[in-house]
């Protein structure tokens, strides 16, 4: 199985007991907020099946442990992307005595079609060569879900084929469908017209078929309101503490923070420059402070001389380009005693929020999250218990 396992910390411990490893790195990410976030998101789902999306090792923070979790909190349906995320999946819901349904975004190609159907992974085809070799190959009556493209031009059959094919009594006799899903371009933009044509386009399609279950809401999708969450919604980056809702105070729990202890500080004076580059140069005398990590670690590159951190409840600017292994903050407004070698600033968490730190790096949270690396060791925190 393909999992990090040395970059898992299990059982997960009571917050009080986190600790920094040797490397000065603290990356928590707490089970009790997954929890509470896939719960609020269930019942915002209302009727709908709300599923979760753990692609990309649970978009970087630990399938292993993140699945079980999220199992134990009422899930019953995940997504991943690949036929070998599905594979590892199953792995661990195994290992877990736990039993899901587990739908592959991309599709699954016919080498890999007999073991998916032995393991219950569920194809998600995209196309009509992916429909046409599934009903060529399946030895069974496999279940599939069929996605269709209504505005992304990524994925999906264009509308005018997905109407000819679901049109077809043969492949409910050949393929056993029972999903019809689609993907909302604009969700976090609620205003956005494009949602409202998507979810009509989708619900014409619908029209006169046989019973299947249907979902085109991911995270943001559940706030555009009950129309757009059908009968299933793909829960993703909400989970892990993203805001769904960027016009809006974020409703969900923190999940990912990430500290850094200071290893060193300095005093510089006006006019002296800070990193590589030169690319920050003093304009007062200035206190520094670095802590160990850097663009290996996932805190990104971009930062440099943008983003931000806290400690003792004051924001810390970036100072300098961010290297590989070190960072640079500007400490020189923090009360004296505290920015001092061997005290954590927040990197990401708290005062500098994942969606905000993102913001500064130019990118998403998705990013940010998925880019979290692996010599980080993650440390996994619940007050509940987890078997």
């Amino acid at each position: 199985m393909q999992i990090l396992q040395e970059q898992i910390t299990s059982p997960p411990i009571h917050p009080s007991e986190a600790r920094a490893d040797s490397t000065g790195v603290l990356l928590t990410v707490d089970l009790d907020a997954l929890a509470e976030n896939y719960r609020r998101l269930d019942r915002l789902s209302g009727r709908a099946t709300c599923a979760a999306v753990v692609k990309a090792n649970a978009y970087g923070l630990g399938v292993a442990i993140i699945a079980p979790a999220l199992h134990l909190a009422g899930c019953r349906t995940f997504f991943v992307a690949t036929f070998a995320e599905a594979n590892d999946l199953r792995d661990v819901l195994d290992a877990n005595g736990q039993d899901a349904e587990v739908f592959v975004l991309n599709g699954i190609s016919v080498q890999d079609a007999a073991p998916a159907q032995e393991r219950r992974l569920v194809p998600v085809l995209n196309s009509l060569e992916q429909v046409a070799a599934w009903r060529t190959s399946a030895t069974s009556q496999p279940e599939v879900a069929i996605h269709v493209d209504t505005a992304m031009s990524r994925l999906g059959l264009p509308l005018a084929a997905a109407a000819h094919l679901l049109s077809e009594s043969d492949l409910y006799e050949e393929l056993n469908v029972t999903a019809l899903l689609s993907h909302l371009a604009c969700s976090e933009q609620p205003d956005h017209p494009l949602n409202r044509q998507q979810l009509e386009s989708f619900m014409a399609l619908r029209e006169g078929l046989p019973p299947l279950r249907s979902g085109v809401a991911n995270s943001s999708g559940i706030f555009l309101g009950p129309e757009f969450c059908l009968d299933l919604v793909r829960t993703g980056v909400a989970l892990y503490g993203a805001n769904p809702t960027p016009d809006r105070p974020n409703p969900m729990a923190e999940v990912v923070n990430l500290k850094g202890k200071i290893i060193q500080t300095r005093q510089i004076d006006r006019g002296m420059t800070v990193g590589y580059g030169a690319t920050f140069t003093a304009t007062r005398p200035m206190r520094l402070a670095t802590v160990p990590v850097g663009y290996a670690d996932g805190y990104a590159r971009a930062l440099g001389n943008r983003g931000l951190g806290e400690i003792g409840g004051v924001r810390v600017p970036v100072v300098g380009r961010v290297s590989m292994d070190l960072t640079v903050f500007d400490v020189t407004d923090v009360a004296p005693g505290i920015a001092v070698p061997g005290n954590d600033i927040q990197l990401i968490g708290g005062a500098a929020s994942l969606d905000e730190v993102a913001e500064a790096a130019g990118t998403i949270s998705y990013e940010i999250l998925v880019r979290l690396g692996a010599r980080l060791k993650r440390i996994y925190i619940s007050t509940a218990e987890h078997t």
